[in-house]
């Protein structure tokens, strides 16, 4: 077979002609032969596959760039890539059904009852604590715990540290500020939109004038979970790795979902939990809060009850310490300066090879 005309090729790749055209353009799809007399385009029949891939690609939503990419690739890393991909597709998607759900509840609600915040709130109980661990010399993990306001950061890159600790300043207003009930996730939503644009001078500062950054730098971001009190419930942000626990009724739930590779594949069925949990790619993200941030965090809302505890933590002690030991502790120490000294002690007993950050809050009556 000759060479194909674009029209030609269009039809045979179920591609348009101003896609061809705009592929040519962008370099993602460049013809065999361009006629120097009239300009028209010529492709080889070779490039049907590659031009059917591009096509399959736009269909399910991936951007020009990121198909770039994965053209660039080979087979195996390809479809890696493309897992990757709808994996964050799929949190995205899911963490818009949990805000239209909120959304769809809260306009229901609408002329029923004030939109305020309750005057009968409950309080909570706290403590956090931060440890490098017994391996890395930084320390890249920020917590913070106030009267409102739960949050546990996990910085990566060279500029990790900073990054973390941007991320949660950002949402330290939040602990005082008077906010109406129905706009609560909207202002978490809000702090985080803040806290990637907080990013930027936080990264790109070096970290002293005789140490600037290196332009080969890796990226550096960071991973958030936090939690602020409203009433008589928590409203939660979410993105990364790091997570969040309640104890409640003697019973331990994991309330966050990791944003991760493996976790995607624990997901599609791929992999059994406690295979991802030695996984070698077990740590690499498909979400994080970066700059320039255009990924959407969960948010969603949580009813508290008095009793309730609740747990934010870096993966320097989820990955590290079992499960039923981190329940055993939480559900066994009163205080919750003692549990999170506690479990930092388990994350460093089992080595320690990352930093850790934990927060421990009981909810409490008022008074």
């Amino acid at each position: 077979m000759g060479s194909l005309t674009i029209g030609e090729f269009a039809r045979a790749s179920r591609l348009s002609p101003k896609a061809l055209r705009l592929y040519d353009d962008l370099g993602l799809l460049p013809p065999a032969r361009v006629d120097p007399a009239t300009g028209y385009r010529f492709y080889d029949p070779d490039q049907l596959e590659h031009a059917r891939l591009v096509a399959w690609l736009r269909r399910i939503g991936m951007p020009l760039a990121r198909i770039r990419e994965v053209c660039g690739l080979e087979p195996g890393a390809a479809a890696d890539a493309v897992r990757a991909y709808w994996a964050e597709v799929e949190a995205d998607t899911a963490a818009r059904r949990d805000l239209a759900a909120f959304l769809i509840d809260h306009l229901s609600q609408s002329g029923k009852e004030p939109a305020i915040m309750p005057t009968a709130s409950l309080a909570i109980r706290y403590a956090s604590l931060s440890d490098p661990g017994r391996v890395r010399e930084s320390n890249q993990d920020s917590a913070y715990a106030g009267s409102r306001l739960l949050a546990v950061a996990d910085g990566y890159g060279d500029r990790g540290g900073p990054a973390g600790a941007a991320a949660i300043e950002a949402l330290k207003r939040l602990d005082t500020d008077a906010l109406p009930a129905g706009e609560i996730l909207n202002a978490l939503e809000e702090a985080v939109r803040r806290a990637a644009d907080d990013l930027a001078e936080a990264v790109e500062a070096p970290e002293s004038p005789e140490a600037p950054e290196s332009p080969e730098s890796p990226e550096s971001g960071t991973t958030l979970t936090a939690m602020l009190l409203t009433g008589s419930q928590l409203a939660l942000v979410h993105i990364g790795d790091s997570r969040a626990y309640l104890l409640r009724d003697g019973e331990l739930f994991q309330i966050t979902h990791d944003h991760t590779l493996v976790q995607s594949m624990v997901d599609d069925g791929r992999l059994t939990p406690e295979e991802a949990a030695s996984h070698p790619q077990r740590s690499l993200l498909l979400k994080s809060l970066a700059f320039p941030s255009g990924v959407t965090p969960d948010l969603r809302l949580h009813d508290a009850r008095p009793g309730d505890r609740y747990l934010l933590c870096s993966d320097g002690l989820s990955a590290v310490v079992p499960g039923p030991e981190v329940q055993r502790v939480i559900s066994a120490t009163d205080d919750p300066e003692q549990a999170v000294r506690e479990l930092v002690a388990l994350a460093n007993a089992a080595g320690g090879p990352d930093n850790v950050a934990c927060v421990v809050a009981d909810v409490v009556a008022p008074g």
